[in-house]
């Protein structure tokens, strides 16, 4: 697939206040500081799409962006260590629980996690919820520019080990890099060949 337009639709904290149309929703989440905004900008083929940040955290709403006029991405806030107040990291998910619950228009979630750092589990526990709930997901390993070959594959066989604790079997899993653009056609194909399945 090659996105050809992109535009920014709605943020809110509202399930109801999404677009209601029939189009497809793909929600892309992952913890803060994770190359998520930097990912989408990069699948997109536009600088600032997605809002990037030093910051981390920058993302506090529920973002839709129109594809091709055909399907949304959804730019969901991150988890972890946003610096943002207690009451606020529980406003946010809230709204994002809500949104997996309600959403009829979810097709799937792409979880984001950085391929250098070891499992964690603020990680695992939300995939773990999601399968709980049969949500469909798939992993998107972000940084893969930061590591070698060979230790993208221990990290990614470390990564799975871990998983076995809780899982029969594993999600679809990606290897990206946002700066290189390298694994960003298998996410786009993988989403199309769910969207001709609609």
């Amino acid at each position: 697939m090659q996105i050809i337009s992109s535009e920014f639709l709605v943020s809110n904290t509202e399930v109801a206040k999404c677009p209601n149309n029939y189009l497809p929703d793909y929600a892309f989440i992952g913890r803060s500081n994770v190359g998520k905004s930097s990912l989408i900008n990069a699948l997109c083929n536009k600088k600032s799409l997605a809002k990037t940040s030093s910051r981390p955290g920058k993302t506090q709403l529920i973002n839709h962006f129109l594809i091709n006029k055909s399907w949304h991405l959804v730019d969901l806030p991150g988890y972890g260590y946003a610096r943002t107040s207690r009451n606020q990291k529980k406003i946010f998910q809230k709204f994002i629980i809500l949104y997996f619950k309600e959403r009829k228009q979810l097709v799937s979630a792409f979880v984001l996690i950085d391929i250098r750092h070891e499992p964690l589990p603020i990680d695992l526990d939300f995939m773990y919820w999601l399968g709980e709930k049969k949500i469909p997901f798939s992993i998107i390993f972000t940084k893969s520019d930061k590591l070698k070959s060979d230790k993208i594959k221990i990290q990614i066989e470390n990564y799975f080990k871990k998983m076995s604790d809780q899982w029969n079997f594993f999600p679809n899993h990606f290897i990206t890099s946002a700066k290189k653009k390298n694994g960003l056609e298998n996410v786009l194909t993988y989403v199309e060949e769910l969207n001709k399945l609609k």
